[in-house]
């Protein structure tokens, strides 16, 4: 019977189902190879020599490399040199419009490679172009023709890494910011809870447990959430982590409850025609009430606070306030930029500072119904 693990390394795809690297690049050096034979299978003039399966089999040791191109891409592109120089000294073979595998392995080195090597071949790239030309056809034109073809795959290399590098930035950031308030929030009302919990024992038993009952519950839902954030983030698994869906504007109520048993009045109001919204579009409001709140029950030492939730025809409006100690109350951490964070990626805007007549805190963010999240 043959190990799991090494089934799953021979796999196809992924857990997410995606294309592991080796038959992306198995693919890759498929579909060069495919460009490569038109030129045997055209038919050719009388007057050239004919194609010789000694000349195809030069061409497919040229693009045979190209499966390792990820894991030695300057030995690959060695190689490429070597069989190339081989097939046009030392066999009458057919021209290819466009050095395909060349191509391929350059954009590899741009994109992948460390700066050190990358720099070093862009430099030596020049004088390999220019003895390729002199042992081709001499030409100052192909010269010309080369030296940009390559210069452009190196340059789509670098726009590749420099994508994938800014894609992870913010992928790092997203992760964080969900983070952020998944922790902070749960070790707040924690917090509340717990200190509560003691001068609960004393005056009404009866409330201390129900404080220690939210503590474990709030914990509990934490963990939860944790536990499916960090399963999506573990891709050497051999299955997919199962996802919950992310919260929404049905579980508010949820929410606004747990807040309220740290001590917290906390009311809720809902105008306009309420509808389901886009998954994103709901965890951004959650999320934002979540964070306005959790600043609410950190730093504003506020006996009541007030959730609204308003559906216009374009946009939905989420406000909350509260009546605590205003700016002076407000946190430095990164709560409320992830809140504008968030707001910005569905093109709306977020509005933070004192309530109403100068008094509390009051955090209002509109986002727009019609636009997807934004990079």
């Amino acid at each position: 019977m043959r190990p799991a693990g090494r089934v799953r390394r021979w796999a196809v795809t992924g857990p997410a189902g995606r294309l592991r690297p080796w038959a992306v690049d198995a693919g890759l050096a498929l579909l060069v190879q495919a460009a490569m034979t038109m030129p045997f299978v055209v038919p050719r003039d009388p007057a050239l020599p004919p194609a010789t399966w000694t000349a195809y089999g030069l061409t497919a040791l040229t693009v045979l490399p190209l499966v390792w191109r990820r894991r030695a891409p300057v030995g690959v592109l060695l190689a490429i040199l070597a069989t190339s120089a081989l097939y046009e000294l030392a066999v009458n073979g057919p021209g290819q419009p466009l050095p395909y595998a060349g191509l391929v392995i350059v954009y590899t080195i741009a994109a992948l490679s460390p700066p050190r090597t990358r720099v070093a071949v862009a430099a030596m790239l020049p004088v390999i172009i220019t003895g390729s030309v002199w042992l081709n056809t001499r030409s100052a034109r192909e010269l010309l023709f080369a030296l940009f073809v390559f210069g452009a795959a190196y340059a789509l290399g670098r726009l590749t890494d420099t994508r994938q590098r800014y894609a992870a930035a913010r992928e790092r950031a997203r992760i964080a910011r969900e983070m952020h308030d998944i922790l902070s929030h749960a070790v707040s009302l924690m917090v509340v809870q717990a200190e509560a919990g003691p001068v609960a024992v004393r005056t009404a038993p009866e409330r201390a447990e129900a404080a220690f009952d939210a503590i474990s519950e709030t914990g509990r839902e934490a963990m939860a959430q944790l536990r499916g954030m960090l399963g999506v983030l573990r891709e050497d698994t051999g299955a997919a982590p199962p996802r919950a869906p992310q919260p929404d504007t049905g579980e508010l109520p949820a929410l606004l409850e747990r807040v309220r048993r740290s001590g917290l009045d906390v009311s809720y109001e809902v105008t306009g025609a309420a509808r389901a919204l886009p998954p994103a579009l709901g965890a951004t409001v959650y999320r934002v009430v979540q964070e306005a709140l959790t600043n609410t029950v950190k730093h504003a030492a506020a006996r009541a606070a007030t959730v609204r939730l308003a559906y216009g025809e374009d946009e939905v409006e989420v406000t909350v306030t509260d009546d605590g100690r205003g700016s002076r109350g407000v946190g430095g951490g990164h709560g409320l930029t992830g809140v504008r964070e968030r707001a910005a990626a569905h093109g709306g805007r977020a509005v933070c500072g004192p309530g109403p007549d100068g008094r509390g805190f009051r955090v209002a963010v509109s986002l727009p119904l019609g636009g997807g999240v934004r990079a």
